[in-house]
């Protein structure tokens, strides 16, 4: 049962939106006064909080930011009650964090669908991305209403990638954000000699290209297509648009910006400080999870040993002793055409030699 708070200093109200909730299957904390309402709020800790503006000892702006301030609280949707209707009251609030604002009077109907919009998208936010194409349909549905929609499958392009094909290039500026929907794509860095760095590796529902258009920089990486795949191309202007109106996109994104910080992070630690066998085996777990996990049954992945030896940082007469070894262990399998089955993924993530 979902929990709500309700700051309300009018107590008709304050008892009628109560009992509203409750019949609706809510579980409801009431407070009289906005340092009432904090002090439940931590005590509670709320799914859902619905505050009046004007109230005596704190007033609602004072409980928002109060809650703000709460690393337990900060995340809880937050509606604001108010009989003001002044544009600039509406902005102050909304721009303070709010995530909605109701003006008295409202209707049972009003309030109960804005409480259940708010609840249902916060659950969206607290999940990650379902993996692949329809991970990501799904959550365009959830967040964007109909015009952006129409908007994105309108001026969204299908571009078809041959393998080796050059998706975008580093130093270039760019203009495209870019969606994999078949097909794997790496991004990689190349220094004065040629040498190739992989830096990072995308399937089906993964995004591309949004990092620079986010700082307003040209590539710093290129990409490239590993087999044949299909990219829907999405102009940047619309995807600025997404990111500017839509608050949770935006959030989306920066979940995505993290995770992609968090996962080179790691990619740095291993190429500086694990064994050969080690970073040879945490490529081949990373690999499986990002391609093969999904799969109903045990599928081998299918990479070239070049590409996997950029990955591990290694030469690739060292990757191909490495993985004769874990062969001959019983740790992996390789099949004629090359692809590699991982036999025994429990030990090759506690490899430590």
């Amino acid at each position: 049962m979902k929990k709500i708070l309700l700051i309300e200093d009018n107590k008709d109200i304050r008892e009628n939106l109560a009992e509203i909730l409750e019949l609706s299957n809510y579980e409801v904390f009431v407070a009289e006064n906005g340092k009432t309402g904090i002090e439940k709020a931590i005590n509670h800790l709320p799914d859902l909080i619905i505050c009046d503006i004007m109230m005596p000892e704190l007033d609602g702006y004072g409980v928002l930011h109060a809650v703000h301030r709460n690393k337990d609280l900060r995340k809880v949707p937050f509606i604001f009650l108010t009989a003001k209707t002044d544009r600039n009251d509406f902005r102050k609030g909304m721009e303070m964090g709010a995530d909605d604002y109701i003006t008295k009077p409202f209707s049972g109907t009003e309030i109960l669908n804005a409480i259940d919009s708010r609840l249902k998208k916060i659950e969206l936010l607290k999940t990650e991305l379902l993996p692949g194409v329809e991970g990501v349909q799904h959550f365009m549905e959830s967040h964007l209403d109909k015009e952006s929609l129409d908007m994105l499958a309108e001026e969204g392009k299908m571009n078809k990638f041959k393998k080796k094909e050059i998706i975008f290039s580093e130093g270039n500026w760019p203009h495209f954000l870019y969606l994999i929907r078949s097909g794997k794509v790496k991004v990689y860095k190349t220094n004065d000699n040629g040498k190739e760095l992989i830096t990072g590796l995308y399937g089906p529902g993964d995004f591309l290209g949004y990092v620079p258009m986010l700082e307003e920089t040209t590539y710093q990486d290129s990409a490239s297509a590993m087999e044949d795949s299909e990219v829907v191309t999405i102009p940047g202007d619309i995807f600025s648009k997404l990111i500017f109106n839509n608050r949770d996109i935006a959030q989306k994104f920066i979940q995505l910006l993290a995770r992609d910080v968090s996962e080179k992070e790691n990619q740095l630690m291993n190429l500086t400080y694990n064994s050969l066998r080690r970073k040879v085996a945490n490529a081949l777990v990373l690999l499986e999870k990002k391609y093969i996990q999904n799969e109903e049954k045990a599928k081998a992945i299918s990479i070239s040993r070049g590409s996997l030896a950029t990955i591990v940082g290694a030469a690739k007469e060292s990757l191909i002793r490495t993985l004769g070894d874990f062969r001959s262990e019983g740790l992996i399998d390789i099949e004629e055409d090359g692809g590699i089955l991982i036999l025994k993924k429990g030990k090759l993530e506690s490899m430590r030699d």
